[in-house]
């Protein structure tokens, strides 16, 4: 993070990526000496509530985060912004959204925890956008001109008020990635599972954090278990309870972490407890792969395989139960060194009617991770290899109805 204090002493001139977080209430001009370079500009919790009609002067900008400020609405000035690919709004109170006002070079978009009741017709002109993340906000419906968004590959849609789920959005080319859970359309499950006190827990070191919560180490009974402590009502990906009911639902997986029951008056879950010897396969995508992970490692056939037979037994375990997991990744997936691994992270996970089409949305994201992976493997004249091609090739297709199931996946493999 650099400082105001730099910043006007022209020590950041040069600069390509600018972070200022010092209770800002207007928006500091000196960046304008920047313009020639900067690209990723960073002015998250501050007290901004409007942009300067000549902030197109940063000419070269790609990327802009003012979350957890005070607008109220959308700023027009980001129109001319030709070059802006991310922009970032979450945690405002943004209630009006204008029409025609984002530069149609976004693929990003971020819009999470604000007050959004309409979405302007002109989204369907954002025919770049790849992932949008709408939130925690009290949209009732989405435009008709969205269906134009042929390139959306993730879409957060859930706590929000929705009345129905429009039919063209089920049938998008490339969407892998869709949470709708938390909204008037939505099926209301009731689980059942152990409710223990939270009294009756000690807890100990942290294991490992998320958007939506904390995992630590924990003991119940004295029995070695893990705890997910969830930071709020609302994650970045819906309600905390909606989680919750999603790991409660689902009987026992030999690819899913053993859910132990919820405590009463506590947004949290006791879980089993998974050895340190596993780590994550993935890593989450970041400003230059938008919707696609990231990895360190390489991966050999046998590996691959493996993976790609477990997760396709817990896509048939998901579906059977008309759940969707919404979030089917490299970086939610836990595997050791005999590649035994787990699908974890059910925040966006989505209760859903009867619907086929919600299935062979999350085969295309069954389709982007055999991708991901096979893109980093050496064996590519081995028949694994061209087996998991096949299955690639058919789940990443952009007629869904040409789209195999869990089911016939995990059959074949």
């Amino acid at each position: 993070m650099q400082t105001l204090y730099e910043l006007n002493r022209n020590k950041l001139l040069g600069y390509t990526r600018v972070k200022l977080s010092e209770n800002i209430k207007e928006f500091p001009k000196k960046l304008y000496e920047l313009a020639d370079t900067l690209e990723i500009l960073d002015l998250s919790n501050n007290f901004l509530s409007e942009l300067p009609e000549d902030i197109d002067k940063l000419k070269n900008l790609k990327i802009l985060f003012l979350s957890n400020n005070n607008f109220k609405k959308v700023p027009s000035e980001l129109k001319n912004l030709q070059n802006l690919y991310m922009l970032g709004f979450k945690a405002n109170e943004i209630k009006n959204f204008d029409e025609d006002i984002l530069p149609l070079s976004i693929s990003w978009l971020i819009l999470t925890d604000n007050k959004i009741e309409i979405l302007p017709e002109s989204m369907g002109k954002l025919t770049k956008l790849q992932k949008c993340a709408l939130a925690g906000n009290k949209i009732k419906t989405l435009p008709k001109s969205m269906s134009k968004c042929k390139n959306l590959e993730l879409l957060r849609l859930s706590a929000n008020e929705l009345e129905k789920v429009p039919p063209w959005l089920l049938t998008l080319p490339k969407l892998a990635w869709l949470a709708l859970s938390g909204n008037r359309c939505s099926p209301k499950i009731k689980s059942y599972k152990n409710s223990y006190d939270f009294n009756d827990i000690e807890l100990f070191e942290l294991l490992g954090q998320g958007a939506s919560g904390e995992i630590y180490r924990a003991k119940m009974d004295k029995k070695d278990i893990a705890v997910k402590l969830y930071k709020g009502d609302v994650t970045s990906d819906g309600y905390a309870s909606d989680e919750i009911a999603a790991y409660l639902e689902l009987e026992k997986h030999p690819h899913l972490i053993d859910v132990l029951g919820s405590f009463s008056g506590k947004l949290a879950l006791a879980l089993e407890l998974i050895p340190k010897n596993y780590t994550n396969l993935g890593f989450p995508p970041d400003f230059d792969t938008c919707t696609r992970d990231t990895f360190e490692d390489t991966f050999d056939i046998e590996s691959i395989y493996k993976i790609a037979k477990a997760i396709s037994s817990v896509g048939e375990h998901f579906h059977k139960h008309n759940l969707m997991h919404g979030d089917l990744y490299a970086h939610n997936i836990l595997i050791n060194e005999n590649s035994h691994c787990y699908l974890g992270d059910f925040g966006a996970a989505s209760f859903y009617e009867d619907d086929e089409r919600y299935e062979k949305i999350e085969l295309r994201a069954y389709g982007c991770l055999l991708d991901d992976l096979l893109s980093r493997s050496k064996d590519t004249e081995h028949k694994m290899y061209k087996q998991l091609s096949m299955i690639r090739d058919n789940c990443m297709s952009e007629d869904f109805n040409k789209r195999s199931s869990f089911k016939t996946i995990s059959k074949d493999l």
